[in-house]
């Protein structure tokens, strides 16, 4: 009969530890290597898709880099224009009915997607609001720029423009958004600050490039005296231009707007536009969607974030990064 060697007791610990780290690795690279069983899925409600504003197209261009970068799939809905405002909400109520993990929605008014906001939220979908927010607290963030900051901005760089007294007027767009509000209250602040600004009116474009020229038109024929015009988004202040240089007054009156374009780039350059108050929604967008896979993940996200705005004019244009803000396709 064969004696049996004994193991000693510390060997078998070593082996059984060594046993159980093979294990857990192996469980652990089976964890890296699975991924979900699919990608986050984010409705991305923009302001309006049909109209030719280049702030939608480069905020989309960064809501589709996050969405690689991060493997999220991004669907981007709107109505065709910024006016369209039960066009949203309907749109809002089928993408509760697809479920999907995240909505990013840029407001086309600041009161009536208060009901589909609230829908979303008890729909377990996480809300994130981005440009333009809602006139609730449903929102787990909200991605923008100072609106009311900016606002100033432009009320400060049209009250360097002038000295004494001087009749002016404000080109907003959407009535009811939080953006115009905003913007509005910032330019009304700031100009009454000077006190010597005669503020004639707001009048509203709804977004459309058309309707800006046709009511500045009619304004410099009523005010012959009118000395400034505030254009509150691109649309209004292209639309704005364009009157003033038809009634050859670039120089004279004066024009300070928001956002950029090719159209308000030459506008700039040839003096019809004194100044622009330039977003970044390359970033809005970018940081929406990421910020969305964040709060699907469970993380803690920042309740409002800042994305700035800068005042570009003639003379800092040509800047090296004053030229990606007015060209922000550029290298892309």
């Amino acid at each position: 009969m064969k004696r049996m060697t004994r193991i000693p007791l510390a060997a078998i610990i070593a082996i059984l530890a060594l046993a159980a780290s093979v294990a857990v690795y192996g469980v652990f690279q089976w964890a890296v290597n699975v991924k979900p069983e699919r990608p986050p899925q984010i409705v991305v409600s923009i302001k309006a898709t049909d109209q030719v504003v280049d702030f939608w197209k480069v905020l989309i261009d960064g809501v589709n880099d996050a969405a690689s970068e991060f493997d999220a799939k991004v669907k981007v809905i709107g109505p065709p224009i910024e006016r369209e405002i039960d066009v949203q909400i309907a749109q809002l109520e089928q993408a509760i009915l697809d479920k999907p993990d995240a909505i990013v929605l840029a407001a086309t008014d600041y009161n009536q997607l208060i009901p589909v906001s609230k829908r979303i939220v008890a729909a377990g979908i996480k809300l994130i609001t981005v440009d333009s927010s809602i006139n609730s607290d449903d929102a787990l963030s909200f991605i923008a720029t100072d609106n009311l900051a900016a606002g100033r901005k432009a009320g400060d760089e049209l009250a360097k423009l002038f000295e004494g007294d001087s009749k002016v007027a404000i080109m907003s767009y959407i009535q009811g958004t939080s953006t115009q509000l905003e913007r509005e209250q910032g330019v009304r602040q700031r100009l009454a600050e000077e006190g010597r600004f005669d503020v004639i009116g707001t009048y509203y474009s709804d977004g459309l490039v058309d309707k800006a020229y046709t009511i500045t038109k009619q304004l410099l024929t009523e005010h012959p005296d009118l000395k400034g015009i505030i254009g509150l988004n691109e649309p209004s202040t292209v639309g704005v231009g364009f009157a003033i240089k038809e009634f050859g007054l670039g120089g004279q009156v004066k024009l300070v707007g928001f956002d950029s374009s090719i159209d308000e780039v030459k506008q700039l350059e040839e003096g019809i536009i004194q100044a622009t108050i330039v977003q970044k929604p390359y970033n809005m967008g970018y940081l929406s969607v990421k910020t969305a896979i964040e709060a699907v993940n469970g993380k803690r996200i920042e309740k409002q974030i800042d994305t700035d705005s800068v005042v570009i004019t003639k003379s800092n244009m040509y800047t090296e990064q004053n030229q990606k803000l007015l060209f922000p396709f550029v290298g892309k």
